[in-house]
């Protein structure tokens, strides 16, 4: 299930930076905690970043937008669907963005990892390493595990399908049949309401036929599996007069050879897809935390370039996420409104811009205060 966050960042009014932010921070808390209990509420770290020029400000606010959303199309939804609770288990313990943080902050990453100045060059989809291959190396291990998959679902579905259509090679016994140089022994699929019939009429369907030579095998809701022993030489003409009485002759001859190698085949495809299936795995929690981190960090400059286009300089804002219930959303929005100190509040909620806001079809959020919401498995 997917959660969303908010990334807030709400204007800091005294001077000393480092004092404005915990005064807020504190401020922010107790209203949170006194009036929207239930919303997670964490400080979000963002580096002392070097501005730039207003003209670079505006070019990454416009492609910050775009590249998340490209990294949000690459970050893995979820490993393969038939993975297990114990799987899900493993997937919890590897993956260190899916274990709560601690409450009182969440860092972005560190200096080396985050340039120290947003204009140092425009972001693109290639400015994650492993970011544009994710995708192709991601369908490609999945179309060679889905491939195996249906091999074994194909061998599943002929070993528990009907009678009629499955495979019988594990249901007969080398004893079950009969096969010399004129004897033969054939396999008869008998609707199940119909077994009378056929322990009655099987001996008549041609003179060649060993009295007493049927043996029923094996049964299951719609049909039964019989053997009946005869001459080769009326195999034709026993099949025509066994299909007119309803009954069908199923092709089948046996051969353990064939037994063993089907055998052999199905363990290594059940091996093959263990093999795949681990490393697929793995393959997506390496992945998913290297393009969520790579993401986080892109929201990092986000939220400083946005900052600095709605606030000015100096940098001075508190930035924090949260986690609002659908219930505490109107709440916490009017929390963070009364916290930006801004007298001109009441212009940000108008229709007008709602209105637009919702035209522009992005992320774009009407708010006196930077917010924009992320969605993440």
């Amino acid at each position: 299930m997917a959660t969303r966050y908010w990334i807030a960042a709400l204007p800091v009014a005294d001077d000393n930076v480092a004092a404005g932010k915990t005064a807020l921070w504190a401020r922010l808390q107790d209203a949170i905690s006194r009036h929207s209990f239930d919303t997670p509420l964490y400080r979000f770290t963002v580096p002392d970043l070097r501005p730039g020029t207003l003209d670079s400000l505006l070019a990454l606010s416009d492609d910050l937008v775009k590249v998340q959303h490209l990294h949000r199309g690459r970050l893995p939804q979820d490993p393969p669907a038939d993975r297990g609770p114990g799987a899900r288990r493993r997937g919890r313990a590897r993956h260190p963005h899916r274990r709560r943080r601690p409450r009182r902050q969440l860092p972005c990453g560190t200096r080396a990892s985050t340039p120290s100045t947003p204009r140092s060059r425009r972001p693109s989809p290639a400015s994650s390493p492993r970011s544009p291959r994710s995708r192709t190396t991601l369908q490609v291990r999945v179309a060679e595990y889905g491939n195996v998959k249906s091999q074994l679902g194909a061998i599943n579905r002929k070993q528990t399908g009907s009678l009629a259509v499955r495979d019988l090679s594990n249901l007969i016994k080398p004893e079950d049949m009969v096969t010399s140089e004129h004897l033969v022994t054939l396999l008869s699929i008998v609707p199940k309401y119909s077994q009378k019939d056929w322990l009655s009429s099987y001996e008549s369907l041609d003179t060649f036929v060993v009295p007493r030579s049927s043996k029923k095998l094996y049964e299951d809701n719609e049909y039964a599996l019989y053997t009946v022993t005869l001459f080769a030489k009326v195999v034709d003409n026993f099949k025509v007069h066994a299909r007119e009485k309803g009954f069908q002759i199923r092709d089948f001859e046996y051969s353990p050879e064939a037994q063993e190698s089907r055998k052999q085949e199905l363990e290594k495809l059940l091996q093959d897809q263990e093999v795949m299936r681990t490393s697929l795995l793995q393959w997506c929690y390496a992945s998913y935390s290297e393009v969520f981190s790579s993401w986080m960090h892109f929201s990092a400059v986000r939220v400083f370039v946005e900052s600095i286009l709605r606030y000015g300089l100096p940098a001075r804002f508190l930035s924090v996420v949260l986690a609002p219930s659908t219930k505490s959303e109107k709440k916490v929005r009017n929390i963070l409104e009364g916290l930006c100190g801004n007298a001109n509040s009441s212009y940000w909620r108008s229709e007008d811009d709602v209105g637009m806001a919702a035209g522009l079809g992005g992320e774009a959020e009407s708010h006196p205060y930077v917010s924009f919401t992320i969605n993440f498995v």
